[in-house]
């Protein structure tokens, strides 16, 4: 069941939240710090870093040049030094013109030194579409970096986990990228959709990677899917509901390291699986969770569905974004067909 089932008596944005755990971990560690493009003055354009100025200062939360080659290559060594430095990518898209730093440095190095140095760097980066930015400005591609060894990848769907989660990537020693769906973070001008904002507690705590959530039980069908598409996932489930089918909404929470037995419980209870993704169909999380669950046990896959963006650029125009993106109908309609599926 949800890690939220205790009564907590206030509700966060999961921007807030994020912030909430950085601050924590800044009280309680100096060498732990912000840095990206308009993350001090502004407060992160989509609310990441709002507040924290006022209390660190300019030492701790630092406006960068736009250069993510340097300041990306910067945080790596800080890092090998000791510190812990959380740097961010404005866009998730912006990766490529700083990919030597983080596939060769970031993922690397450690490796590279024979164990001698640690990387203990979270790299944070806005995600997804749905609100008409265009092909440079709406990618997800968790896959790409899920498909790079030496990352762990995180991608909060709730309040509750991002805070979890922040606090658990900080305090890792290997390098960790901290994916946020911008649609999730309940800042004013892009507003959110039921759910991200939860019940969170004021103290610390850790989500340990690796550990999917439950988010709704069911016997019907297996809906595994992480960020955005959790809460249409759930939307998808209400409706099927009144329909007779009972799906199972799996939360990943975090890809590398990936939940695969969760995934495999679930699907050996239902004997059909769809998975739901923001990034593109071909060579990424949809088959590969698809593959994963058919190595360990390919008779309990009565029928299988994956639901993804397809392999074309993320439009601008709002009716082809819209028709490119998953929404709760897509979900609906291929969970209709894994359950028909003699």
């Amino acid at each position: 069941m949800s890690d939220t089932d205790d009564v907590i008596d206030r509700e966060l944005t999961m921007s807030r939240a994020m912030v909430e755990s950085i601050a924590h971990e800044m009280r309680d560690n100096e060498e732990v710090f912000y840095m990206g493009e308009d993350v001090a003055d502004y407060g992160g354009i989509f609310d990441s870093t709002e507040g924290l100025l006022d209390e660190f200062g300019r030492d701790r939360i630092m406006d960068v040049p736009i250069s993510e080659t340097a300041y990306l290559g910067a945080a790596v060594g800080a890092a090998q030094e000791g510190m812990r430095p959380i740097a961010e990518l404005m866009f998730v898209d912006f990766f490529g013109v700083a990919m030597d730093q983080i596939y060769n440095q970031l993922a690397k190095n450690t490796y590279m030194s024979g164990g001698n140095v640690n990387v203990p760097l979270v790299l944070t980066a806005a995600v997804g579409g749905t609100y008409n930015d265009a092909a440079q400005h709406s990618q997800t591609l968790y896959g790409t970096f899920a498909h790079i060894p030496g990352l762990k990848l995180v991608v909060p769907s709730t309040a509750y986990d991002a805070k979890g989660l922040m606090h658990n990537a900080i305090r890792d020693d290997d390098p960790v990228m901290y994916l946020f769906h911008k649609r999730l973070m309940g800042i004013g001008w892009m507003p959110a959709p039921d759910g991200p904002k939860t019940p969170v507690p004021e103290t610390d705590y850790t989500i340990p990677f690796g550990s999917a959530d439950v988010k709704r039980e069911g016997a019907d069908v297996t809906v595994v899917t992480l960020g955005l598409h959790v809460h249409r996932a759930l939307a998808a489930a209400e409706s099927l509901a009144a329909a007779g089918i009972d799906a199972e909404i799996i939360d990943l929470r975090t890809l590398v390291p990936l939940d695969t037995e969760t995934i495999v419980e679930s699907v050996r209870k239902t004997g059909r699986l769809v998975v739901v993704d923001e990034d593109y169909r071909s060579f990424g999380v949809t088959g590969e969770i698809i593959a994963s669950v058919a190595d360990r046990d390919l008779g309990a896959l009565d029928a299988v569905e994956r639901v993804a963006v397809p392999d074309v650029p993320i439009p601008y125009a709002r009716p082809m974004e819209n028709g490119v993106i998953p929404d709760v109908a897509d979900i609906e309609e291929s969970v209709r067909e894994v359950v028909s599926a003699e």
